[in-house]
């Protein structure tokens, strides 16, 4: 799965020769790229980026200013950082901000893939499976952005998620309510273990072991009914074979 990335540096030369390096990449995608700090944040708050290649010494607000309210804000989500800087003094400093890893300008395509295979292998093993035990992760559970919280929320008690433009409504066991996150169908599919959730239309996913009745077109969790569309009706077939 390609990893979404963002380039922030202020200057223009920079900028291109980044863009450049990313795009000989394949296994990254470049979302957005941005010469203003203040335009990136904005950036960083509406895409679900996993990878940010940061330039230190911008007006306004530094990079380590930048990586500090990155982290501050999105927690758990926040992206990694690879930082890009014309002074080799400021690797220590990066890793205060838990920064992945730094490149020195002029930066070579050599020290450049080798930091995206590094934030690439930490993206990938972040979650890992449990030996022996089918759909649950070390992480049980997922953190979601709920106004100005993260809310943990464990897997075991999800019945299914429902996307709307700007937010997702999270249904729960034994509730009435759902927990409303500003999140994104995506962002919740790279989470959730393939074992234990299946995205069955554009807007639900569900949690397979609540599914309680199956027809040709629907599945049935509780008491509420959820489409199964053309599109993702193969790859649920080949989940219920398993029964048959």
């Amino acid at each position: 799965m390609p990893i979404d990335c963002m380039i922030v540096d202020d200057d223009e030369m920079v900028l291109s020769h980044l863009r450049s390096l990313v795009v000989q990449t394949p296994f990254l995608n470049l979302l957005s790229f941005h010469t203003n700090p203040a335009d990136a944040l904005i950036a960083i708050e509406n895409q679900n980026l996993k990878l940010v290649f940061l330039d230190i010494n911008m007006p306004g607000i530094s990079g380590m200013e930048l990586a500090r309210i990155i982290n501050n804000r999105k927690g758990t989500e926040a992206p990694r950082i690879i930082f890009t800087t014309g002074f080799e003094r400021f690797a220590l400093e990066g890793y205060k901000v838990n920064a992945l890893d730094y490149l020195l300008k002029p930066i070579e395509y050599e020290a450049f893939i080798k930091a995206a295979y590094k934030a690439k292998a930490d993206i990938e093993n972040n979650i890992k499976p449990l030996p022996g035990v089918t759909g649950y992760t070390e992480n049980d559970f997922i953190f979601l952005r709920v106004e100005y919280e993260l809310v943990k929320v464990y897997l075991k008690n999800i019945l299914y998620f429902e996307g709307f433009k700007d937010y997702v409504k999270v249904y729960v066991a034994n509730s009435d309510n759902y927990i409303k996150s500003l999140t994104t169908m995506k962002s919740l599919e790279e989470k959730l273990t393939v074992n234990s959730f299946m995205r069955v239309h554009r807007s639900f996913i569900v949690s397979l072991d609540k599914i309680d009745t199956i027809t040709k077109n629907t599945v049935r969790v509780g008491k509420t009914l959820i489409p199964v569309s053309e599109q993702y009706k193969e790859s649920f077939k080949k989940f219920i074979d398993k029964w048959f």
